[in-house]
């Protein structure tokens, strides 16, 4: 089973800056994606970046420029450079993770890690 686990979460003023880390543990895996999601309450989820194996990357238009996500595989982790914050960023960011399982795939999710912005 693969536990992946979220830090660097808090309280920050707008146009703040806070870096996310998911720490991936477990089995080992060479193919995957990586991605950052979050919920804010009463709101629906949605992906804010991701990142494959192969370095490849997305965002969500309302992060580009602001965010930036990049990996360390040596270390099995995934980080989430936030920049520019703003008060619509408040929201618990989740960490997934998705491998391929013939015919399927695997996917795992992290804890969360509330991300607070407001002066």
């Amino acid at each position: 089973q693969v536990q992946l686990v979220e830090s660097g979460g808090g309280l920050v003023r707008p146009g703040g800056s806070l870096r996310l880390s998911c720490a991936a543990s477990g089995s080992i895996f060479s193919i995957y994606t990586m991605s950052w999601y979050r919920q804010a309450p009463g709101k629906q989820r949605e992906l804010v970046a991701g990142i494959t194996s192969a370095g490849a990357t997305n965002y969500a238009d309302s992060v580009k420029g602001r965010f930036t996500i990049s990996r360390e595989p040596a270390k099995n982790t995934v980080t989430l450079q936030m920049n520019s914050l703003k008060p619509e960023d408040t929201a618990v960011y989740s960490c997934n993770l998705r491998r391929p399982s013939i015919p399927t795939m695997l996917e795992y999710w992290g804890q969360g890690t509330q991300v607070t912005v407001s002066s």
